[in-house]
């Protein structure tokens, strides 16, 4: 189905009412390599964003605790004047306080400056690693931790699919969100690279729809989308350079002007498939300007 324009700037604008948006990358813990990443490892990524074209300055983390990804990415964050989507993982107890614990430290030593917001979990509800009311009880309590810290005015959300932003079994998590993040990729759908973006905004569209009758106002965050350069043929969806490319020019950039977006990913060239935009020696392998 194609979206028509009058459509599509409906969408722009109850996506969110901002005149400008977060734009960014998200960036895993761990190297290429699987070493942690250090405070210089975290500035080496901030920096290579901020000399993209089209001026990078927010990321998103997957956790806090694992690989001190907090304690080594807030001074690095700072240093160079990069906000971040903090992430905190869930899905096993001992971990989940342990992130609490790392983001608790992290605001006690640098305040909340430096944070976009907070996404407690990632795809836990596609993974069904957990049921929407013990979500919505965690997004509750990391809430409540930072009021009690006297940042209550962070956001605190959950990212996942947006399969599962509009599976009715999963309203108690966005009764709980400040913020919905909406991981959508074409690719996975087996979509052709020519019918990707629709694929995508219609996504987009259905999760803005069932958000916005649960819980009306809650802006939609697009949290994750790409295209990958290498990997499997998934359907009609072909992973190369060309198609990434092209998913760039459409999509991303159409994004990037119209709701708070961190692009999958900054730098993954180890990985099948791989949808990093920049190479082991940090240069953009596509055309990254809009």
């Amino acid at each position: 189905m194609k979206i028509s324009t009058s459509a599509l700037l409906a969408l722009t604008a109850s996506i969110s009412s901002a005149s400008a948006y977060w734009k960014g990358f998200n960036i895993g813990a761990n190297n290429p390599d699987g070493s942690c990443k250090s405070q210089s490892d975290w500035d080496k990524d901030f920096r290579t964003m901020q000399s993209l074209p089209g001026y990078f300055s927010s990321a998103r983390l997957f956790a806090s605790s694992d690989c001190n990804t907090l304690a080594n990415a807030v001074p690095a964050a700072i240093a160079t004047g990069t906000k971040l989507l903090v992430g905190v993982w869930t899905e096993d107890v001992n971990h989940y306080n342990a992130e609490k614990a790392a983001l608790q430290a992290a605001v006690q030593q640098h305040g909340t400056g430096w944070i976009v917001s907070v996404s407690v979990g990632s795809e836990d509800l596609y993974r069904h690693n957990t049921d929407a009311n013990t979500l919505a009880s965690q997004i509750n309590e990391v809430r409540n931790m930072l009021s009690s810290m006297g940042a209550g005015s962070v956001q605190v959300g959950h990212v996942d699919t947006w399969t599962a932003w509009v599976d009715p079994a999963n309203t108690a998590a966005i009764q709980a969100c400040d913020f919905v993040g909406m991981d959508g990729y074409p690719y996975y759908q087996n979509a052709d690279i020519n019918d990707a973006y629709n694929v995508f905004w219609k996504s987009v569209q259905d999760t803005k729809d069932v958000v916005n009758k649960v819980k009306p106002g809650t802006w939609v965050w697009i949290t994750e989308s790409g295209w990958p350069i290498s990997g499997p043929t998934m359907g009609s969806a072909v992973a190369s350079k060309s198609n990434a490319q092209q998913y760039w020019s459409q999509v991303a950039c159409a994004a990037f002007a119209q709701a708070h977006t961190f692009w999958f990913d900054l730098q993954d060239y180890t990985s099948n498939p791989s949808f990093g935009v920049v190479d082991a020696n940090f240069n953009p392998i596509l055309n990254l300007a809009c």
